[in-house]
């Protein structure tokens, strides 16, 4: 696959999943009749089914990473030469805006607005960290042990993240600073957004380092999924020397 597929296909689909974000949040703020409980319940239903769709559509183009901590991730597993880390960043920022953008247009607000959500402090932060590290714990795990059921284990715990953080779990930088465009339900202030983006790559870190010890590297003739079938991870396992 060349490389402009890929960053093509990475920008299209950070885009769309933002699309999907932003405008499920306005229109269930719409519906909702004040009762955030319901909003934040259609919100995060729509981002799910929204998420399995896109990464089942483009994963085997770009990996469908949509978020660059995932980049940053699966680069430091030699899963993807450095070279593209930069690029696939670029277009999940790009594409980022331009959904929140299309949202906007869709509901006739203004193209992108500042924010005045305001989500900030330690327990807030310390929600993107879990979220984040779980989030990647789930991409490392379903990856290297069943690669077919991977979009959906990262949707769904998408999907539960909104409801166990008190952040609702953006997890993603490039997310959090398009979110920071849009004056909706789904926003957050753009001073607020330094703190979830350090949070985040912390969680993706730290869950980078423990999974990648958890599960042994996929062997040499893996799929592009990187599938580890239960007899190489005992083998592996049997003969690490930790």
């Amino acid at each position: 696959m060349t490389f402009a597929r890929r960053f093509v296909a990475e920008g299209l689909g950070t885009a769309f999943l933002l699309a999907v974000v932003v405008g499920s949040g306005i229109m269930a703020e719409r519906l909702a009749g004040g009762n955030v409980a319901i909003a934040l319940l259609a919100n995060a239903i729509a981002t799910g089914a929204g998420l399995v769709a896109l990464i089942l559509m483009l994963g085997t183009i770009s990996g469908a990473h949509f978020n660059p901590v995932v980049t940053l991730s699966e680069a430091w597993q030699n899963n993807m030469p450095m070279v593209e880390v930069g690029p696939y960043i670029v277009a999940q920022i790009i594409g980022a805006f331009a959904g929140v953008a299309a949202a906007h247009l869709m509901f006739e607000a203004p193209i992108l607005m500042a924010s005045q959500h305001a989500r900030t402090g330690g327990a807030q932060w310390w929600s993107e960290f879990v979220a984040t590290f779980g989030l990647i714990a789930v991409i490392i795990g379903c990856s290297r042990s069943r690669p077919s059921v991977t979009p959906f284990a990262v949707a769904a715990y998408i999907t539960a993240a909104y409801w166990f953080t008190s952040s609702t779990s953006f997890a993603n930088p490039a997310v959090t600073l398009a979110r920071s465009a849009t004056d909706t339900f789904a926003g957050i202030r753009p001073g607020d957004a330094p703190g979830f983006i350090a949070a985040q790559l912390l969680g993706a870190a730290a869950a980078t380092v423990v999974f990648c010890w958890l599960y042994p590297p996929a062997p040499h003739d893996a799929t592009v999924g990187g599938t580890v079938a239960p007899s190489d991870f005992a083998t592996a396992q049997k003969n690490s020397p930790s």
